[in-house]
This record gives structure tokens, C-alpha cells and sequence, in this order.
């Protein structure tokens, strides 16, 4: 490859990772409907590399396609919200399964750092940087589980924020409320205890659908993602009461 060709490759991706930024923040709002002109003048980018960035950002379902050139950005339902913690609920609950022997008593402490993070970052109301400690909590539960699915499910964990964000799951009192259930998680862990931390993990999942489902459509009954805790962790079940 020539250095012309590396350095096109790489504005591709950061082009694709500026507007991928952007729509899962909501500074590119769902269901927005725009042109590919108008959004590399607003991105400040050139058209070449944005409509490669619109193609990666179709096949991952971001953004919709239209004729002429014409872009959306996906919407917000309360079914795809639905599928997306399906899905997250039935690989994360098999992944912390998966890496739970091998947390060490050094991975121990680094997730007590993160909670604390977490705890002061939302005492300061800097909810825009807990973000970053959230993320590495989860991930460490999951890390066990080989490069494939963690592509998989750090895609879903971006996706899923575009609904904590708009929906209130990003607000001072939602991370107060779920202190409790990374606790629940960090201390099943130190017990080495799996069906505790599979509970843990789903509660906590299920909590965070609630409240946006609530948000969406307060009459959906999330039967899909009843079934799927009913089949990794039946003991979280009562998270839905």
C-alpha cells in the first residue's frame, strides 16, 4: 500500500469515528435526515472519505440509506432497545461466566478504582466522564471471553448508550441507583461466586431496559428480554417486579 493510500485509509477512520461520536452522543440526532454534502460541511471533513464512513456506519446500522445520496440516522424504538439489551444480557451474562476464574486479586482492586471513579465523577455531576471508568468496569467482566464476541458486545455497549444518553440512564440519580447493582457485581466476583454475578449483571441490565422502555413506550412488556433472563439467569426474574 502507498503512503497515499494509508494516509486516505486514515482519514477514513477518523472520519468514521468522528461522526460515529457523534450520532451515539445525539449531537447527530435519531432520525435525522440529512445529505452527505451537508454533513461533511458540518463535520468539516471531505466527501470522499465521509460517504466511505456513511457505508461502515450502514453495515452497523447506524445510519439508514436513501437515494440520492440522502442519509438518516437510525431512529430510537423501544424494540430495538429491547433487542439490544436481549442480546447483551445473553453474551455478557455467558461472558462474565467465562472470565470469572481468571480475575485476579490485582483485576479485584483495579474494579473497586473504578467504582470509586464512578462515585466521584458523579458527585462532581461530571456525568460526560464516567463514561470511561463505566465502560472499563463492564469490560473487565467480559474480558475472558475472546477478541470476536468483545467486538460484538463493545458495539452493543456503544449502541445501548445512544438510549442511556437521551433516556435519563445517564442522570445523577440513575448512577445512584445503580451503585448498588456494580456492587452487587464486584462482590459476587470476589466470592468467585458465577450464579451470583450472572443475577448481578442481568438486575442490573434489566434495570436500565426498564427505565428506557418506560421512557419509549410504557406499555411494551419486554417479553423477548423476559425470556432470554428466564434462560442465563433465572434469579434475576425479579428485577421486572
Amino acid at each position: 500500500m502507498t503512503d497515499g493510500a494509508t494516509r486516505s485509509g486514515d482519514i477514513v477512520v477518523q472520519v468514521h469515528e468522528q461522526l460515529r461520536e457523534a450520532i451515539l452522543s445525539g449531537d447527530v440526532r435519531p432520525g435525522e435526515k440529512t445529505s452527505q454534502a451537508e454533513l461533511a460541511r458540518d463535520l468539516a471533513v471531505g466527501r470522499t472519505p465521509l460517504r466511505e464512513a456513511v457505508r461502515m456506519l450502514q453495515s452497523e446500522g447506524l445510519i439508514l440509506a436513501e437515494p440520492n445520496r440522502r442519509v438518516e440516522i437510525a431512529k430510537l424504538s423501544v424494540e430495538d432497545a429491547e433487542e439490544l439489551y436481549v442480546m447483551r444480557i445473553a453474551l455478557e451474562v455467558s461472558a462474565a461466566r467465562i472470565t470469572l476464574p481468571s480475575l485476579t486479586p490485582g483485576d479485584l482492586a483495579e474494579l473497586e478504582g473504578y467504582m470509586a471513579q464512578m462515585a466521584s465523577l458523579a458527585a462532581a455531576d461530571s456525568f460526560f466522564l464516567i463514561r470511561a471508568p463505566h465502560r472499563a468496569f463492564h469490560e473487565r467482566f467480559i474480558s475472558g471471553a475472546g477478541p470476536r464476541p468483545l467486538r460484538v458486545m463493545s458495539e452493543l455497549f456503544d449502541h445501548a448508550e445512544r438510549y442511556r444518553r437521551i433516556y435519563g440512564a445517564a442522570a445523577p440519580d440513575h448512577f445512584g441507583r445503580r451503585e448498588a447493582e456494580h456492587r452487587a457485581m464486584l462482590d459476587a466476583a470476589a466470592r468467585a461466586d458465577a450464579d451470583a454475578l450472572a443475577q448481578a449483571v442481568a438486575v442490573h441490565y434489566v434495570r436500565t431496559a426498564l427505565l428506557v422502555s418506560q421512557a419509549l413506550d410504557p406499555d411494551h412488556q419486554l417479553e423477548r428480554l423476559r425470556t432470554t433472563v428466564a434462560a442465563v439467569a433465572p434469579g434475576a426474574l425479579y428485577a421486572f417486579d
